[in-house]
């Protein structure tokens, strides 16, 4: 069901619900109000004969002729007059008698002085009246014809206008959702509009601040995500394909120009070395690339077990230096620092060493003399941070911003062999293990790579 018949159905319930509970107030307030005037008539005819028939001494036989030849008789009217010895003084027609006395009644009369009450689908009314210090006890029944009519007419009327209004309802509440819900066709069709090859367009959104508003505002915003994304990721196939292109490619050459002519064995070993040289570079850029992915996507997929930070960060320490004999990595605990099992943190054992051990890599591999020094020291609140420090050529002020990017390698990429990849992926690994990560760095001077976790 679409909301524009959602919202039109809703209304037209919400409004017909209200208008029911007014027709059957104004209905049900009507019909009380008729029922207590003709009480208050009945009354007032009963009283009036009974001052006829006991103060002005009027007979029985003459009072039934005045009041059947009087236009103010009520439809149906029937009273009778008893004394306080239950004997009937007078009725309007013996013969009838609708009303049918019984004692029960007559009592209930004399205890609560009057009654109300239906009989043979007339309203009757029981009276006890005090005349010169006596106690006589008067019924009086009719139909109110005329009422009945007017409160018949009223039910009809409100049935008619009710079902007109309801009609009216679904009309105007079709008309309103669908002014309501146009500024959101119009931005559906606008979103549908935009595709892969166009997601440079954005939706034109009022100076308003509804829904409506918020809501194009919201798609722009998720529109300048993912132009982002689709800009990083042909920046991202066309970095690896130029980064697996160039040692392939040279892989090729080399094994081309050996079957060019007959070499001596110290030729071949050269051209050997050369190609195990790029294999290696292709399988540490694969290698990278799986770390990668494995990092930029479902967290789930990880395993975390408690780890201790210390000794994750000696044992790549080890591995850099078993792989690298000429690097130097210097560890210093600062005094505040406690080597206890609260050093540690939920996390993957393998992807904080390798974050580690692109930090160490790029400290020594950028320094003069391969030495690289990792500060350990205690954090606010319960945190560890970790400052890796080296004293080697730095980073240019305008390439730091780009230094987490993909392949990006600045201007200092020319001193070093690498693929762009290490500081990307050493990013994502801290923040999915929430923790942070700030470079600060000068030309000629070095680079600060400052790590903090939290140990709660």
């Amino acid at each position: 069901m679409k909301i524009r018949l959602k919202l039109t159905l809703l209304f037209t319930a919400l409004f017909s619900t209200l208008l029911l509970m007014f027709a059957l107030t104004v209905y049900a307030s009507f019909s009380n109000n008729r029922e207590e005037e003709y009480y208050k008539r009945l009354k007032s005819q009963a009283v009036t004969k009974a001052e006829l028939l006991l103060e002005a001494k009027v007979p029985p036989e003459v009072l039934q002729l005045i009041y059947k030849s009087s236009p103010n008789s009520l439809f149906e009217e029937e009273i009778a007059i008893y004394d306080e010895n239950l004997k009937l003084l007078y009725h309007d027609s013996v013969e009838l008698d609708k009303v049918k006395e019984t004692p029960s009644m007559f009592q209930d009369i004399l205890e609560r002085s009057e009654i109300k009450f239906y009989t043979n689908n007339l309203q009757a009314v029981g009276l006890l009246h005090i005349h010169d210090g006596k106690k006589y006890i008067i019924t009086a029944a009719a139909i109110d014809g005329y009422g009945f009519a007017i409160l018949q007419k009223l039910k009809y009327r409100l049935i008619i206008a009710y079902i007109v209004m309801v009609g009216l309802t679904l009309i105007l509440g079709r008309l309103f959702a669908k002014q309501s819900l146009n500024p959101v066709s119009k931005l559906v069709g606008k979103v549908a509009e935009i595709t892969a090859t166009s997601l440079d367009s954005r939706i034109v959104v009022g100076k308003g601040k509804d829904e409506i508003t918020e809501l194009g505002l919201t798609f722009n915003e998720m529109l300048d995500r993912l132009e982002k994304s689709f800009k990083a990721q042909k920046e991202f196939i066309s970095n690896i394909s130029h980064e697996l292109r160039t040692p392939l490619s040279a892989i090729v050459a080399e094994l081309e120009l050996s079957q060019n002519k007959r070499r001596t064995v110290e030729e071949y070993r050269k051209i050997i070395g050369l190609t195990l040289s790029d294999s290696k570079k292709l399988v540490r850029l694969i290698s990278d690339l799986l770390d990668l992915a494995k990092t930029s996507y479902d967290p789930s997929a990880i395993s975390f077990r408690r780890v201790r930070i210390d000794e994750v960060l000696l044992d790549a320490r080890s591995e850099l230096i078993a792989k690298n004999k000429h690097y130097n990595v210097d560890l210093v605990f600062s005094d505040d620092f406690e080597q206890s099992e609260a050093l540690t943190i939920s996390g993957n054992e393998y992807l904080i060493k390798l974050a580690f051990v692109n930090i160490m890599e790029n400290g020594c591999k950028f320094s003069p003399d391969n030495r690289s020094q990792v500060f350990i020291k205690m954090g606010q609140e319960n945190s560890l941070i970790l400052e890796f420090k080296d004293c080697g050529i730095g980073i240019e002020k305008e390439d730091l911003p780009r230094v987490f990017n993909f392949f990006f390698r600045g201007g200092n990429g020319k001193y070093a062999e690498g693929n762009g990849i290490g500081l990307s992926l050493t990013q994502n690994i801290v923040l999915l293990h929430k923790g942070s990560i700030d470079i600060q760095s000068k030309p000629k001077e070095g680079t600060s790579v400052n790590l903090e976790f939290d140990l709660s």
